[in-house]
């Protein structure tokens, strides 16, 4: 199946790095897994993909907010309307959770299907969970 892993850094390197680390255990179920930046791959079309998992982290340590990226770079990548999806907000800050629910209501608002969605607090757990996530 095809993967999508997009992610949003936010201006920490930690997501990118989570990111892969999710992806990693993706592919060791057998998917076929691609890592997009969306802060520098903006013209990259997710139609193709099966499974799209969105993350990013808040933009500050006391703030929910995260980047307006996010909800323009959905809405330009193509049909993802009933797209099985996954959200993860990287652990940084007091407000993730709320985070994680704007994500989710960003993803949602393009019609992407949410299975799951995590805060991710570090590599060796988004590997964890890149192993057991139920793609198919």
């Amino acid at each position: 199946m095809r993967v999508a892993v997009l992610y949003f850094k936010n201006g920490s390197e930690k997501v990118r790095k989570i990111s892969s680390h999710l992806a990693r255990g993706i592919e060791a179920q057998g998917h076929q897994v691609t890592l997009i930046d969306g802060e520098t791959d903006s013209d990259v079309k997710l139609t193709i993909y099966e499974y799209i998992l969105v993350g990013t982290t808040p933009v500050s340590f006391f703030s929910s907010k995260i980047s307006g990226k996010i909800s323009t770079f959905l809405n330009n990548a193509g049909r993802v309307s009933g797209t099985k999806s996954y959200a993860f907000i990287v652990k940084n800050g007091i407000f993730v959770t709320k985070s994680l629910h704007l994500l989710m209501k960003n993803m949602e608002k393009e019609g992407m299907f949410l299975k799951i969605s995590d805060v991710i607090t570090s590599a060796e757990e988004a590997e964890i969970i890149g192993k057991k996530l139920h793609i198919n």
